[in-house]
């Protein structure tokens, strides 16, 4: 039981990822997209009645109100309490969702102070990564190509989907804020990672800034959302959420060696996980 329990628990570092037939959104991995995930469950439970009294009141009318039953239409021009309840109860339903949309805007715009910058630039069609620190570390993200998995190290396809995988992805620390910078090249792209609750526009010559902090290690998926020319199709975001010493090991060696910086980090993440599915 301990192995299984093991073996589930590295298969679901790699849940945040689109999956065939989803119809909810992907598995949060930060207390932001958690939120949101809550407030959209929130709204269905205003959603789904007011929708199904709307149909029930239109069967009611085409019934009850059909010129076969309804010969001589009624001249009534108002109804003092059927405007009253008409004009109250939407402003009372607003009021309920109102105040949760605004409390989840001002934690969505009010970050904790950042520990690190990453800038991250749209191109057609990759996405260019520069670490803003003393020493700078700057790399492309380029969509991984089947011809190169095994000399990357990633013919895993469950934890490297096709489509989404890239050579280099965006390495993180885990619990740590991150301040992203997301600017364009060439034309507007859209910075977008579903489970981190982050969308932020890519537009060349400007600087928009976003952030996320993630508390869950693995990797995440994202894409440009934002329809960019003929292969936006194909510029894929992936962010790598680690370990402190993780990031640290990577980030050390990333400047000199990225290749060799990036099997490093997979050998070490490898290495835990078959460290903890035998202590289980």
């Amino acid at each position: 039981m301990g192995v299984l329990g093991g073996l589930l628990s590295a298969g679901t570092a790699y849940a945040a990822q689109p999956e065939p037939w989803q119809m909810t959104f992907q598995p949060a991995g930060s207390a932001i997209m958690e939120q949101i995930i809550w407030f959209e469950r929130y709204t269905l439970w205003f959603i789904v009645p007011i929708t199904l009294f709307v149909m029930a009141l239109l069967a009611w009318v085409m019934v009850r109100y059909r010129a076969s039953r309804n010969p001589v239409p009624s001249k009534t021009s108002h109804n003092t309490a059927v405007e009253v309840v008409w004009t109250v109860g939407p402003v009372v339903i607003l009021l309920f969702l109102a105040i949760p949309s605004f409390q989840l805007l001002t934690a969505q715009y009010s970050p904790e102070e950042a520990k690190m910058t990453i800038k991250a630039t749209g191109y057609q069609w990759y996405w260019g990564y520069e670490y803003q620190a003393d020493a700078p570390v700057s790399f492309d993200s380029v969509m991984l190509k089947d011809t190169d998995r095994a000399a990357a190290g990633k013919e895993d396809r469950k934890a490297y989907p096709r489509l989404l995988a890239v050579d280099n992805e965006m390495v993180v620390p885990v619990n740590t804020t991150v301040r992203l910078l997301v600017t364009g090249a060439d034309v507007i792209h859209s910075f977008s990672m579903p489970a981190f609750g982050v969308k932020m526009d890519a537009v060349t010559g400007r600087s928009n800034e976003t952030w996320f902090k993630a508390d869950k290690e693995g990797m995440y998926y994202g894409q440009c959302s934002q329809i960019c020319g003929k292969d936006h199709a194909f510029m894929p975001i992936a962010i790598h959420v680690v370990s402190q010493s993780q990031y640290d090991a990577w980030f050390a060696s990333a400047g000199k060696d990225l290749p060799g910086a990036y099997k490093a980090l997979t050998a070490a993440i490898e290495t835990n996980k078959n460290v903890s599915v035998a202590g289980n």
